[in-house]
Order: structure tokens, then sequence, then C-alpha cells
């Protein structure tokens, strides 16, 4: 059977502009999420209702039925005992918020998805992409609500753990939808030092590396304790014994607010330091504009990052500030994967599938 390009037709434009769409969302989703995590209302909503809970309370009874089951974990009588009704439902309204976008984000993902199905534009490989990220979201929504659910009846606040599961599976998903949107352009393959391809994988690992320990810092509220820079603790580096007093030593790496801030900031500084080394490598070695652009364009980033997040700390994260740290963590993370598939070898095979639109669709 004979086929036309989907450029030439209509599936290649259409699609790439839902999977920006959709990209987009992720990003509102997790700075949404962010805000709710800072204003200590994830724990608001103590049931997970994938379809009913869409609706918020619309009646007085509904939202003192809702402010009773609250009232019935730990973190209201232990944090919040005597909270007003109208407080409940500023923390409820961004918790509810954060819910519905992740609703929205899956209806605008799937019935695209299924529309370009059953048109039969997308060829077999980005099928595949776009059905394995379908099922990272739907696990997504599930340890969203097992995150929450460990802070419902012997804890105040949410397992650090889960948090930093949820956060990382969600720019997980981001990250696929950018590298899958990279992967739709043909261009010239980048002839550049392997080196230069190692770097940029080592840079994109680093950066989900350190917004897990992001994740944690949030998790334990360790932003709020140490707040000096350079020095942590009274010190350049802290002494071993403050640093590794949990048995065993490597819960310190998860649970000890000292230790796991300290890994966030030399986690920044070898980001950085790698960045800047890569970049210089790109100019030596005449890596050709657009890499050369690319690796300076995520210094930049890094620097920027790296100045939000002394600020936050210094001022004991402010929600303005620890939200614009967070969203340029974002930023850094797009151009971490921007330069990994610039530089990462792309098969032939894939290179020559097109998306095609079979003869006798209507177009």
């Amino acid at each position: 059977m004979t086929g036309i390009s989907a450029e030439q037709a209509t599936g290649n434009g259409p699609v790439r502009w839902w999977l920006i769409a959709v990209a987009a969302l992720i990003a509102i989703m997790v700075l949404v999420g962010g805000a709710t995590r800072l204003t200590e209302s994830g724990l608001s909503i103590v049931e997970w209702k994938p379809i009913t809970g869409t609706l918020p309370p619309l009646t007085e009874a509904q939202w003192a039925q809702a402010f009773e089951g609250y009232k019935a974990i730990p973190q209201y009588r232990e944090l919040n005992a005597g909270m007003s009704l109208a407080e409940f439902k500023t923390i409820f309204w961004w918790e509810w918020s954060h819910r519905l976008l992740g609703r929205v984000i899956g209806v605008v993902y799937l019935l695209p998805f299924l529309w370009f199905l059953w048109r039969g534009v997308l060829n077999a490989e980005l099928k595949r992409r776009l059905w394995l990220i379908f099922g990272l979201g739907a696990l997504q929504g599930a340890v969203g609500w097992w995150m929450v659910a460990s802070g419902l009846s012997l804890r105040v606040e949410v397992s650090q753990y889960r948090l930093a599961t949820h956060l990382v599976l969600a720019l997980v998903i981001f990250a696929a939808v950018v590298w899958t949107l990279r992967r739709m352009r043909e261009r010239p393959q980048a002839v550049v030092a392997s080196r230069l391809k190692v770097t940029g994988v080592v840079l994109l690992s680093l950066t989900f590396l350190q917004i897990y320990f992001g994740a944690l810092v949030a998790g334990l509220r360790a932003g709020r304790v140490y707040n000096t820079w350079p020095e942590i603790d009274g010190a350049l580096i802290p002494s071993t014994a403050r640093l590794f007093f949990e048995e065993p030593w490597w819960r310190n790496l998860f649970d000890n607010t000292l230790t796991v801030q300290f890994e966030h900031r030399m986690t920044a500084y070898a980001l950085l330091a790698l960045a800047l080394l890569h970049a210089i490598d790109a100019v030596r070695s005449r890596a050709g504009s657009a890499v050369i652009s690319g690796a300076w364009w995520l210094v930049a980033a890094v620097i920027l990052q790296a100045t939000l997040g002394v600020l936050t700390l210094l001022n004991q994260v402010p929600i303005d500030l620890a939200l614009a740290h967070q969203a340029v963590a974002i930023v850094v993370l797009t151009l971490s994967i921007l330069q990994a598939e610039r530089l990462a070898t792309r098969r032939a095979k894939l290179d020559q599938q097109k998306l095609v639109l079979p003869v006798g669709q209507p177009g």
C-alpha cells in the first residue's frame, strides 16, 4: 500500500503540538504540586476517588464532611488543631487543583492519542513510545495516592521517599515526552567525540539525581535548617559524626536533614562543574553550533538554578523563591534532555520511519 508523509498530510504537526501541550501541562502540574507541598496542603483530601473526586464539595454539608475527614488524621491533630473551615478550604483547593490537573492531563493525553491511532498516523515505533508514556502516566496516579496514604495514619506529612518517587516519575514522563518530540524531527546526526556523548548522558543522569535529592530536602523540610552558605553546620564540610550518626549508615542519605541538604549542595556543585567542562569540551572539539549553544545554555540555567537555590536557603524557603527554584529545575532538565538527545546516536531505521497516513483515510 502506498503512503504519504504525515508532514505533507495532517499527522506530524498536530501530533507535535499535542505532545508540546502535554509537556507544558506536566510542567505546570509539577509546579502546582510544589505549591501544594509548600502550603502543607497535600493531606487535605483523605480519600482517593478517581471519578467522583473530580467535583469539589458543593454544599456546606459536603464541606463539613470533608473537614471531618481531615480532622481524623495526625496532621490536623498535631499541627493544625483548631483550624477553621475557611483555613481548611484554602489547603483543600490546592490539593484539589493538583488532582484535577492530573485528571486533565490524562484526558488531554488519552483522547488525542486514541484519535491519532484511529486515523493511522502513528508509526510502530512512535506508538510503542506513546503507549509506554501512557502506562507511566497511569502508574503516576497510583504513586500519587501511595504517597498521600503514607501521611494519613502514623505521620504528620507524607514520606519523603514517596514524595521523591512521585516527583521523579512525573519528570521521567516529562522527559519521555520531550525526547519523543525531538525524535520526531529529522536532522543530521551530530558528529562529536564519544566523551561528549558520555558527558551529555551523565549530565542528564546527574540532573535527575539532583531533583531526587531536592525532593528529599522538601520532604524533610531540610531547607528550613542550616540556612547559611557556603558553610553548612559551621563548616564547608560537616563532621562525619554529624553526617552519619544514624544506623545503618545509609539511612542518613535519606533521613538525616544535614546529610540530605549536604548531598543536595554537593550534587549542585558537581552538576555545575560538569556542565562547564562539557561546554568547554564542546567548543574545543568544534562540535557544531547546536551542540555548543546547547551546552552553554545549560551552563547558564544551572548557574541560575544554583543562585535561586542559595537565595531560597538563605531566606528559609519563601514560597515565591522556592517555586522559582523548582521552575528553573524543569528548565535545567529540559535543556539537559535536549543536549543528551542532540548528541545521541540515531538509528537509521528509525530515522527512515515517518508518520504515515494510509491512502484512503480522510484527511
